[in-house]
Formats: C-alpha cells, structure tokens, sequence
C-alpha cells in the first residue's frame, strides 16, 4: 500500500488530516495513539474513548500530548473538535456521534460494547477500524451489511494477523495464484491456560492476562482464522483445526508437507488453519496452487520449489503499526483490509476449559471457564452451537464436563443484549447462522 504514504502527505500539506476517533486505552490502543500522532502525517487522533477517562489522558500524554479536554457530550466533543483540542471521555458513544470525526478505530476486544459502538458509527456515516476480531467473527456479516447501506468502510486492521493474510492473500491471488490454505504461526497452543497461568507473562510485557490467555488457548487463532475464512469464503478441516506441530524453527516453506494435499488440491474453497512450532513467527503464510506449465517453471526457478502448492509468507505482523494504513485506506480509497464477503463460512464455537455447574455464569474469552474452536457454519447451524461471542454471560442449565462443545439449548441468555439481537439480524439475512431456537427473528436494530 505504497500510494497510502503519498495521499497521507498531500492531506498533511492540504491542512486536510484524517480525524480519528480511538475507542480502547489498553496495550493496544496505546501503541495506536502513539503511531498515529508522532508518525503518521495526514492524520490525527481527536479523541480517544475509556470507560477510565485517566488511561486516555495517560497514552496521549506518552504520544507527548498533553493539554486534553474531558468531555461529556457530544456538544462540548465537537467544540472541542472545531477548536483543534484533542478530547477524552468515558463514552464511547460521543466518538460515534460526533460531526468531525472520519473514522472510528475500535480496539477494546469486547463483543457487546464494540457492537455498541460500531452500530452507533455506522449510523452516523463513519468508518470503522476493528482491532477486535472476536466481534467481527461473532456479527461481522451483518456490521458490514449495514456499513454498505451506509456508504462507509467497515474493516478489520492491517497489522492484525487477518488483516496481513487478507493482503498477502490478495498478492496471490494478483499473481494467478489460487490460494487454497491460509495459515497462522503460532508458538503456543493449550486451551487449558488462563489469567492465572499467563499473568507472569501478562506482567512482562504490559498485557492484560485475559487477553494473553486468549491467545494462548486457542481463542484468539479461532476468530483470527474464522474472521480469514468469512472473507475469503473458506473452511476448516475440522472443528478445532488441524493445527500441525513442527519441531521449533521447521521453516514455514516446508508447509506443504504438513496439510493434506488431496484436501487442498481438491477444487473445494479452501481451508483456514494454523501451525505451532514453524519459523518465522509469528507470521503467517498462503499456501496456493495454479495449473500452468509455463508459471509453474518460472516458481521453481524463482525457488519457490516444484509445485503443486507454493508457498508464500509474511514473517511478521506489526499490529498497531499498520493499523493507521487501514484508515487511509478506509477514508481515502474505500478500500477494506478485511471485511466479511458474505455469510459466515465458519464460526468459533464454545468449549468448557473445565467442568461447569448449572447456574453457574460464564467468564469472558480469554478466562477460566471457555476456550473457542473454529467450526464450519454449516455444522455449528446444524447442531444450534454457542458461538464464543456471545458465551459471556450466559447461565448454565445443567453441568457440562471439560472440552464439551456447548449449545443455545445449554444456556440461558441474558436478557436485552445487542449482541443477541444482532445474532437473530443475521441469520434472518442471511439463513445461515446459529440462533436460539426459542427466539424470535427481531426487526432491524440500525
């Protein structure tokens, strides 16, 4: 995305930047604030949302801004934006209904606050940037529905390993090239970890323990590949997976050997997956195929070996770094990093971590009682399973022994959610998502 460094310098000179709304103060959003005022010409963060107004003002303070305005609605936010004085806040909502403000960057990893804030955008004609692919694998094919009707940009991030895949996939597929896998390196796999077992590493580097365990227990690499597969069209092999482990440092060109070719060469849409173990990580990698004599003597030439898959890699993600590339992109070019093509092709289902009891609530992602596993849509429809986006929350109608898969009939859903609503939205569109089966279909929330 080379021309997005050239339009970002024009605005910069035009007296035209970007005007970013951020929603999040955590480790993430940190580094957000950071790129985007010390970095990024053409562009500037006008306010940053957190339900503790004091870590916005702190991660502005670190990004060497300091004279901020707290502000309470949507008013005294606009002023603040005519008058050029950057803002905080504890809602969220502000941000989304403000006059002034070009794109929405949402970084919390929250599903049913996110949702919130998303909708509230795209009512109100903004972009939105998601740094939370928990919400766009739990609603995303109806957020960017709605983002469509509007006119905006709905995307996942550049940076965020979706976000590199779906570019390193379009690369690909611009070569001739079908890709047939997408993969994540991962380093570690165990979906019985949790806060307590990854608070040390949380601590070391500055992490909330929640979502470090979210990575460690498989999670996290269930949205990021179901999120992969929703805009690509793709699916998984199994549920959960294959997720080969290779002895540590096994190069990642050597992938081919690790999936079934007769899967992958089968003219089907192709499968999302992951392995542990290969280098270099964490990255990610396309493994494709193309039926042309010629094209395939100039790969092996080119060392991409003799066929018939060839794979291509990116060796690294830089997350907070590239997420201002996919605002300009939004912005600038109506150009989604990432987006749902469509209905869900597969979904991260839930899974007990330990045993559970009846009436007992269930954490959030990332915590003591779940951990999530990427299934076919079609199969999570067709046995009414509980996606992990809609888990928290959730009372227990009976016990559960560990590593069962839950369903709706399970659990009792709280009452009034968002997330819910738009679970029901969805599969009224688009016929083909879980919904509770003692639920009515309701109207539209946008």
């Amino acid at each position: 995305m080379l021309i997005v460094d050239t339009a970002l310098q024009k605005r910069q000179r035009e007296g035209r930047p970007i005007r970013v709304g951020l929603v999040g103060a955590g480790f993430m959003a940190r580094g957000v604030a950071r790129q985007i005022c010390c970095y990024v010409p053409g562009m500037e963060l006008v306010a940053i949302a957190n339900r503790t107004p004091e870590k916005a003002r702190a991660i502005y303070a670190e990004a060497g801004v300091v004279d901020v305005t707290e502000v309470a609605s949507v008013s005294q936010l606009e002023a603040c934006l005519a008058q050029g004085r950057p803002a905080i806040t504890d809602d969220a909502l502000l941000l989304s209904r403000a006059v002034g403000i070009d794109a929405i960057i949402e970084v919390t990893g929250a599903v049913e606050h996110g949702a919130h804030v998303v909708l509230e955008a795209i009512r109100h004609a903004k972009h939105v940037v998601l740094l939370n692919a928990e919400l766009d694998g739990t609603v995303g094919p109806i957020l960017k529905v709605y983002a469509d009707q509007a006119g905006v940009v709905y995307t996942v991030s550049d940076g965020d390993q979706p976000g590199v895949t779906l570019n390193l996939a379009r690369f690909v597929k611009g070569l001739g090239i079908t890709p047939v896998l997408c993969g994540n390196i991962k380093g570690l796999h165990d979906p019985y970890r949790n806060p307590t077992t990854q608070e040390g590493f949380a601590r070391q580097w500055g992490q909330n323990p929640s979502m470090v365990t979210s990575f460690a227990d498989g999670s996290k690499i269930s949205f990021e590949q179901a999120v992969t597969a929703n805009a690509l069209g793709m699916r998984v092999a199994r549920r959960g997976m294959l997720g080969p482990t290779v002895a540590p440092g096994t190069p990642i060109t050597k992938a081919a050997e690790w999936y079934p070719q007769e899967l992958l060469l089968s003219g089907g849409p192709g499968i999302v997956d992951y392995v542990v173990g290969a280098e270099p990580g964490p990255g990610v990698f396309v493994l494709g195929t193309i039926d042309d004599a010629v094209q395939q003597h100039y790969l092996k030439l080119y060392k991409l070996g003799p066929g018939p898959l060839y794979c291509f890699y990116t060796p690294y993600h830089l997350c907070h770094f590239e997420t201002p590339t996919t605002v300009a992109r939004a912005v600038l070019f109506q150009d989604a990093a990432l987006a749902p093509a469509g209905p869900m092709c597969v979904e991260v289902v839930t899974a007990a971590k330990i045993a559970l009891h009846a009436g007992q609530v269930l954490d959030g992602i990332g915590h003591y009682h779940t951990y999530g596993l990427a299934e076919n849509a079609d199969v999570a429809r067709h046995e009414n399973l509980l996606p992990l986006g809609v888990a928290e929350g959730c009372m227990l109608r009976h016990d559960v022994p560990p590593d069962q898969v839950l369903t709706y009939d399970d659990v009792l859903l709280p009452e009034g959610r968002l997330i819910d609503q738009l679970r029901r939205e969805q599969a009224r569109y688009f016929g083909s998502t879980p919904v509770p089966k003692d639920q009515s279909v309701s109207e539209s929330v946008v």
